[in-house]
């Protein structure tokens, strides 16, 4: 067994069962992850749609795909028959393409929304006081379907300072769910990645996404 191997079968066992893992495979190898498949892991997530499309093409198995990076709209045409799922819908406009793109192909698309929850300028997603009116606004569409939301939190080297954020986000989503807005059913709360996912499973998360804990350090410099 491989290291790889080991680390994602020890997470999955040590995962409540409510908790949906998805694989943060941003750079990985089609080896590694092919082994974190084998080793349990059912989602992979890809922060581009360019990257997703390479290893779709080296993946034989059944799994899912999540597209967790930012989505630009003049990647949705390529994303929207690739995907299962995007975490990282931030606007009316991007959700307004991807149900043009869905009405093409006869999909509904399940989307999360995603919140900029620390209000940092360099990064993308809703700030949280527009949350509400974003899902009642793309509830209107035919061919997309909110599931819950997506955060990141701001970069810090203390994760435990993570869990107000990841508190407030929590409040978001049980306010989006007590709204009972038609066509959006709110299941999952995406947050937590490697350092923070069990701050995040405590504080109400779902769905996490780890990479390094599952694949070791990336070599990379993006």
């Amino acid at each position: 067994m491989t290291w790889i191997e080991d680390s994602a079968r020890h997470i999955i066992d040590s995962l409540p069962d409510h908790v949906t893992l998805v694989a943060a495979a941003k750079t990985r190898s089609v080896d590694e992850v092919r082994r974190a498949i084998d080793a349990g892991v059912k989602i992979l997530g890809y922060n581009y749609v360019q990257e997703a499309m390479t290893m779709r093409d080296s993946i034989t198995q059944d799994v899912k795909w999540h597209m967790i990076g930012h989505l630009q709209r003049n990647k949705v045409n390529r994303a929207v028959p690739l995907f299962d799922m995007i975490e990282t819908i931030d606007s009316f406009e991007l959700a307004k393409a991807v149900d043009r793109q869905c009405k093409k192909i006869n999909k509904m698309m399940p989307i999360l929304l995603e919140i900029n929850i620390g209000r940092e300028a360099q990064k993308s997603g809703i700030l949280p006081e527009n949350v509400l009116a974003l899902a009642q606004q793309i509830s209107t569409l035919q061919h997309v379907e909110i599931n819950g939301l997506m955060t990141m939190g701001p970069v810090t080297v203390e994760p435990g300072a993570l869990r107000p954020y990841f508190k407030l986000t929590k409040i978001l989503f049980d306010q989006i769910a007590a709204a009972r807005i038609p066509h959006v059913e709110m299941k999952y709360l995406s947050m937590g990645m490697s350092d923070s996912y069990e701050i995040a499973i405590e504080e109400g998360a779902n769905m996490i996404r780890l990479g390094t804990i599952l694949f070791g350090p990336r070599h990379d410099k993006s």
